[in-house]
C-alpha cells in the first residue's frame, strides 16, 4: 500500500467537518498553506482562476455505503454518488476558486475544508472543451 504524504494544511473558518454550512460554502473563504519545501511547485498556479484540491479528511472516522445528499428531501444514494465525506478512502476533491497566491500560501474561495486538514495535492482546474469558457487557464491559454 502506498503511504502520501501531506504538502501542506486548510486554514478554515470551519473547525470541524460537522461545521462546514453547505450553503455557505460558495462564498466561504480560507487558505491553503503549501509547507515551505513544496512552495516552488506552486509557480504559474496564480495564472489559474481555478484549482482542485485533494485533501486528506482525516477527522472522519467511520464510512457508510448509502447517503443522503444535503438539500434533497428523500433521497438516499450509495456513497460514491454523492460528495459525502464518509467514505472507505476519506479523500476530498474539491474546486476552489483562487483569489490569490502569497508566497505558499492560496488564498480560495469556496472552501468545504475543516481547519487543518492535510493537502495531499493540488492542481490547476482545467475544464472539458463542453465546459463553460471564461476561466482563466494559465498557461494552457498560451497553446
Amino acid at each position: 500500500m502506498t503511504a502520501f504524504t501531506p504538502i501542506g494544511r486548510v486554514d478554515s473558518p470551519f473547525e470541524r467537518p460537522a461545521d462546514v454550512d453547505h450553503d455557505l460554502v460558495d462564498e466561504t473563504e480560507g487558505t491553503i498553506v503549501v509547507d515551505e519545501e513544496y512552495a516552488a511547485g506552486l509557480d504559474g498556479l496564480e495564472d489559474f482562476s481555478h484549482i482542485v484540491i485533494l485533501a486528506h479528511l482525516d477527522q472522519i472516522d467511520d464510512y457508510h455505503l448509502r447517503a443522503r445528499p444535503p438539500h434533497v428531501e428523500g433521497v438516499e444514494v450509495g456513497v460514491f454518488a454523492t460528495r459525502s465525506p464518509h467514505r472507505p478512502n476519506p479523500i476530498a476533491q474539491t474546486v476552489v476558486e483562487l483569489l490569490e497566491r502569497d508566497g505558499n500560501r492560496l488564498h480560495v474561495r469556496g472552501l468545504d475544508l475543516a481547519d487543518g486538514t492535510p493537502v495531499l495535492d493540488i492542481k490547476p482546474y482545467v475544464p472539458t472543451v463542453s465546459e463553460d469558457e471564461g476561466l482563466a487557464l494559465g498557461w494552457l491559454d498560451e497553446r
